[in-house]
């Protein structure tokens, strides 16, 4: 199909890639003589910066176009989700955030070498590799499958290939030259422009609808459109789900995931830490609120029946293919100029996860993985290079993910986005369980731990609906499999016995 890209689009969505280019070249004038500067930073990044940098990595194209799905579907209680984020978060930067200072970890997984052995955090590290690379995979699939229904209204595999590389070739030019560093900058650029452009969509929307404020609020509240909290325990965002799967999952995500915390590691000290995580989640909070009013409103402008304000008709397939509602507003009802914006915030959301995921996966296969092999004589000149070919490697293999991603989306029923977002508590709950002993308690051994790991990963892979669900008929909720997963591979390790050196730290 044709593009709808008129030249005013086309004029801001190069303009925009012009700035991504200088940015990159000033950025990589910053020497990096090591690679724990390279990954951290030299300990010397702003507060404010790394809190929108943490905003940034946890938001994504995904997020850009599901945030309005989920309301013009359902109703405000994915907001919810953020009340049981903030507890977690709370919980991450006074308990967790503190230890990995202590140690002065480069990579979350280094706690557990001080508690336990080098092997430990070894293990921890690949089962976040393999993790990783799938989600983050996923998620790029996602945000390239935007990029090419806006640019060229399809999704064919030559301009799904072309997506996947503008995506991760702006990503890859921040992170190689200047590490962590210049992707926390750059995650600044992003925020600023993903966020202008939902404000753009949002005013222009709003005056689309022809109606008054009052009016909106009390058509949306007769409609059962602005309930926040689920007190009840049906539905994904219900009391139970919040408190017990998704705090167990935000405590993972923002304490355990070196793609989230790799940011807070970089503060000056752990008081900084502490509160850039804290900011970053107040920072996100408008942010989700914004993009869930849109799908409000687009639920008014595409229900004129409903709502008696001016609309249009509804038909969420294009060229054969299913998309957003937002994608659909997009595609056909935004004016030029505004298209092109938008277009750019959704690049600039998918940069935002792309550049940062590529610095945690290099940090983690460095520093964990393979400086305990390397010989002592290695300087760090080599570990620069070693982290810079190790970003490179990434890259191809987040884009070959994507790619294997867009052909099982074609030829399965799986929705790559519940994949995307479910797939890591494969590795969040046995880390969980991990880190539960070595924090709270002073057993466990280098010995129990890969199985342990392994507990916690096999009993979250029974708890599919694949599995369980096909054998027993029954449906197991994200809540209890979370828990399970993560009650596993705490027991298992309090099975394991400690020599003296473990038990006195």
């Amino acid at each position: 199909m044709q593009s709808n890209f008129t030249t005013l689009d086309w004029i801001i969505f190069f303009s925009y890639f012009l700035v991504l280019i200088l940015t990159t070249v000033v950025l990589s004038q910053t020497r990096v003589k090591t690679s724990r500067e390279y990954f951290t930073g030299g300990n010397a990044m702003p507060m404010f910066a790394v809190a929108i940098s943490v905003l940034a990595t946890s938001q994504s194209a995904a997020t850009f176009l599901g945030g309005p799905e989920s309301s013009y579907k359902g109703d405000l209680t994915f907001l919810g989700f953020y009340v049981s984020a903030f507890l977690a978060v709370i919980f991450v930067a006074k308990i967790l955030v503190p230890k990995f200072y202590e140690v002065n970890a480069i990579t979350v997984y280094e706690y557990l070498e001080y508690r336990y052995d080098e092997s430990s955090k070894r293990y921890a590290g690949m089962m976040f590799l393999v993790g990783r690379l799938f989600a983050s995979g996923a998620r790029l699939y996602i945000g390239a499958l935007a990029i090419s229904m806006i640019l060229f209204s399809d999704i064919e595999v030559t301009h799904m290939i072309i997506s996947i590389s503008i995506l991760m070739l702006g990503a890859l030019g921040y992170t190689y030259f200047g590490g962590v560093k210049s992707v926390i900058f750059s995650d600044i650029l992003q925020a600023i422009t993903y966020v202008g452009a939902g404000i753009a969509v949002l005013v222009y929307l709003y005056y689309s609808l022809d109606s008054d404020l009052s009016s909106i609020i009390s058509t949306l509240n007769a409609n059962n459109k602005l309930n926040v909290i689920n007190f009840s325990f049906t539905g994904t965002f219900n009391v139970w789900t919040l408190f017990v799967g998704f705090f167990l999952l935000n405590i993972a995500a923002y304490g355990l995931d070196q793609d989230m915390t790799q940011r807070v590691l970089t503060c000056k000290n752990k008081k900084e830490g502490e509160r850039s995580l804290i900011y970053s989640l107040i920072f996100t909070i408008p942010v989700v609120m914004m993009f869930l009013a849109i799908g409000l409103l687009l639920y008014l402008f595409y229900n004129p029946e409903i709502s008696g304000f001016k609309g249009a008709c509804i038909d969420q397939n294009v060229d054969g293919q299913s998309v957003t509602i937002f994608m659909l507003y997009i595609l056909n009802e935004m004016p030029e100029g505004l298209r092109g914006l938008v277009t750019v915030g959704a690049v600039a959301a998918a940069l935002s996860s792309s550049n940062s995921v590529l610095s945690a996966m290099s940090s983690v296969a460095i520093e964990d993985i393979y400086r305990p092999y390397a010989s002592k004589e290695k300087s760090e000149a080599h570990f620069l290079k070693a982290s810079r070919f190790m970003v490179v490697i990434f890259a191809l293999l987040l884009s070959l993910m994507a790619l294997l991603s867009y052909y099982w989306q074609q030829y399965t029923q799986l929705d790559l986005l519940s994949f995307a977002l479910g797939v890591m508590a494969f590795a969040y709950a046995p880390l969980l369980g991990v880190y539960g002993a070595a924090i709270f308690t002073k057993r466990g051994s280098a010995e129990m731990l890969p199985y342990a790991l392994l507990g916690g990963f096999l009993t979250v892979l029974i708890s599919q609906p694949y599995i369980i669900g096909k054998l027993l008929d029954y449906k197991v909720d994200y809540s209890i499999m979370m828990l399970a997963g993560t009650l596993v591979a705490f027991l298992m390790m309090m099975t394991g016995s400690q020599n003296e050196q473990q038990s006195n730290r």
